[in-house]
């Protein structure tokens, strides 16, 4: 909330955001490809400290390997780290995808689970993952508290957190339910390609006019415009 501003004040300002995000990036979704939710699971735990792009580049070597749970619980780590090497950490990520295999195999029969309580006891899944896979794959809203969507949520003044949890549920009071899930990708689309953690172009920001943090980066028309980075998918 910005400072001397009402709830109900806060409330209405944190939707014309959404509003002009939505028409800043009317195409804004998951950028992580894929066709099922084992699928989505997998891929968004492989996202950890690399980008949907490189992920995407390994992920159908993947999963033409593994198609499906059972298939990761019986695997050897060691050939998984060959196909996803590139995306870092590729050791943990490794046994975190057998561990998983076996999760969904044994407690799941396989099927990978659409709410939350089980979702949140599988490896390598915390509430940001969970959330992913109940929007994207279920339709279960959800607001994904991803690094851009943590930084620019303070930065919209809608929460002085920087706990993942409180932040999820600062964001959701805002909004309706519905939203949830397109407002997280709106969020993270305009964190990715506009509002950078470090100098963000605030000059060519779809929402600068009612931004309380606006002026933190460039604000030049002309040089922000340079600062754009351009969609991955």
């Amino acid at each position: 909330m910005a400072d001397g501003e009402s709830r109900l004040a806060t409330v209405r300002r944190a939707r014309r955001i959404d509003r002009a995000l939505a028409a800043a990036y009317p195409d804004a979704k998951c950028e992580l490809d894929f066709a099922s939710p084992f699928q989505l699971l997998v891929a968004t735990i492989l996202s950890a400290q690399t980008t949907d792009r490189r992920v995407n580049a390994v992920t159908p070597a993947l999963f033409a390997a593994y198609p499906d749970a059972d298939a990761l619980a019986t695997a050897n780590p060691e050939d998984i780290e060959a196909i996803i090497m590139s995306t870092g950490f590729f050791r943990s990520k490794a046994k975190t995808l057998v561990a998983l295999g076996v999760a969904l195999t044994e407690r799941f029969g396989g099927v990978v689970p659409g709410r939350m309580n089980d979702l949140v006891t599988l490896p390598g899944v915390g509430r940001k993952t969970a959330n992913v896979v109940l929007g994207d794959a279920f339709g279960v809203p959800g607001i994904t508290t991803d690094t851009h969507l943590l930084r620019l949520s303070k930065r919209f003044g809608w929460t002085v957190s920087d706990e993942p949890v409180i932040v999820e549920s600062d964001v959701a009071s805002l909004f309706e339910p519905p939203s949830w899930t397109s407002l997280s990708h709106r969020v993270i689309w305009h964190g990715r390609r506009c509002c950078h953690a470090r100098n963000p172009a605030c000059g060519a920001c779809p929402v600068a006019e009612i931004c309380p943090s606006f002026g933190v980066g460039e604000t030049s028309p002309e040089k922000a415009a340079k600062l754009l980075r351009e969609p991955r998918s």
